[in-house]
């Protein structure tokens, strides 16, 4: 399993503790150099159009990471496709895969936070076929220097070259996906490598749509080990389940009650937190032994993980509990996993 983590750059954290954009982008920065230090595999930026993120470009955060590190693979978490142009975004992650000598890939969505929609003059009601058609482009795009294709959200193209190419013969790309049936099966059909973004209720519970995905890609000619699988969680590594918890729950709970507020969830409790950092469920939160065990049991749980990646920076910890959680990870945690 490979092991790594997502951000969403946040702009500040915790309440009252205001940090300055140029220094919340420096802090990130040093984190993903840290992961690449300890051992992470992968380190993902988001993309949100909102004041509180700093990661409406994440290939330009990602290529000036790919500076600062030698072997971590870095990638979108999310792009939101059906905002963006295809080509634009095939051409950013192939100039970050050059940069970075082929570590470059890309998650792709249609995006749970909506505002790029309006932003950059596209409808909701075109939410899904948006996807589809400009799915079927990038995949293009990435497949061929020469490109002739037509569909209704963009011009056409013409025997059309696509530069720079990217130094991967082909650059990665999965499909992130909720809890949609159609998007599982979607994945499967193409044979694209699934992220699950899985941040409530219990892990176990996915297994019939990640089955739909292994059939879909069965049934589609692809073999077993093309049909990789991910999983995207809020989680946090301390030295102890103790204080791991004690340094979460407050920041979680502050968040995730203000989401609720915008999107009809009830505030959080400390029973309902309590169930999700349980065996079963969603949050990763605690010591290495006991995050290692989790891990292993949703790869149990999902037939097989191929890749996990913390949702980290979401609970209003401070940089030096973020770096010390990483550092856990690739020092504890990773080889807790590989002794299995």
């Amino acid at each position: 399993m490979e092991v790594g983590v997502d951000s969403f750059a946040s702009a500040m954290y915790g309440t009252g503790n205001a940090l300055s954009s140029v220094d919340a982008m420096a802090q990130l920065l040093e984190r993903i150099e840290h992961a690449d230090k300890v051992g992470l595999d992968v380190f993902g930026i988001g993309e949100h159009h909102k004041k509180e993120f700093l990661d409406s470009a994440p290939h330009v955060i990602l290529a000036a990471a790919a500076a600062k590190t030698n072997r971590i693979r870095l990638t979108s978490a999310v792009t939101v496709l059906s905002a963006s142009d295809p080509v634009r975004a095939y051409q950013n992650f192939a100039t970050l895969d050059l940069i970075s000598k082929g570590r470059a890939e890309m998650v792709v969505g249609r995006g749970s936070s909506v505002e790029a929609y309006p932003l950059f003059g596209f409808s909701l009601n075109d939410y899904d076929a948006l996807f589809r058609e400009k799915l079927d482009l990038l995949l293009n795009v990435r497949d061929n220097e020469f490109i002739t294709w037509s569909g209704r959200f963009r011009a056409a193209l013409d025997n059309q070259p696509v530069y720079p190419r990217a130094l991967q013969e082909k650059l990665p790309i999965w499909l992130g996906v909720g809890g949609t049936p159609e998007s599982f099966a979607r994945a499967g059909t193409l044979g694209l490598p699934l992220m699950v973004a899985v941040i409530g209720g219990e892990t176990h519970r996915f297994r019939p749509l990640v089955d739909i995905y292994r059939e879909a890609g069965r049934r589609a000619g692809f073999t077993p080990d093309q049909l990789k699988v991910g999983l995207h969680s809020p989680g946090y590594v301390a030295a102890t389940d103790e204080q791991a918890i004690a340094d979460y729950y407050p920041g979680y709970a502050e968040l995730w009650t203000k989401l609720g507020r915008e999107r009809g969830w009830p505030p959080v409790t400390r029973p309902q937190f309590d169930s999700l950092v349980a065996p079963k469920g969603v949050l990763v939160v605690g010591g290495p032994q006991q995050v290692a065990e989790k891990l292993l049991r949703h790869s149990e749980a999902l037939g097989g993980v191929d890749r996990f990646t913390f949702q980290m920076d979401n609970a209003g910890l401070t940089h030096a509990q973020l770096m010390s959680s990483i550092e856990l990870i690739g020092t504890k945690v990773i080889p807790l996993l590989k002794k299995t």
